[in-house]
């Protein structure tokens, strides 16, 4: 049965190389004590808060097969890495059709839906 996503559908991808396991969706699994659920879309201001609190995801990290990021990029995020941002008023955009419903569990629908990305 495939993983849904907040809204209750299958879960789609969220971009290639991204994801716990790498393979492009925000799915959560037993291992992935992050909770990597939420597909977003990266900021400079997201980017540079998570980097002064020692979260760096900007600088490459090849061990962790990990290229960096830079605004404009999709990215699996934990959620309590996306509601901190939240709480701080930088979180990034959210597309909630790639976003696990895994994030539930951390972020409420309605805060996800008020960064929701419309592609429209």
């Amino acid at each position: 049965m495939p993983e849904l996503n907040v809204l209750g559908e299958p879960l789609v991808p969220c971009c290639a190389g991204t994801g716990f396991q790498r393979d492009g969706l925000c799915s959560v699994i037993s291992s992935d004590r992050g909770n990597h659920s939420v597909c977003a879309i990266m900021t400079d201001e997201f980017l540079l808060m998570q980097q002064r609190i020692g979260n760096d995801l900007i600088t490459p990290n090849p061990a962790y097969q990990f290229k960096g990021l830079v605004a404009g990029d999709k990215w699996c995020l934990c959620a309590m890495r996306w509601a901190q941002a939240d709480q701080a008023g930088v979180a990034p955009p959210v597309i909630l059709e790639a976003t696990s419903e895994a994030a539930l569990s951390v972020i409420t629908l309605d805060r996800l839906k008020a960064h929701s990305y419309q592609t429209n």
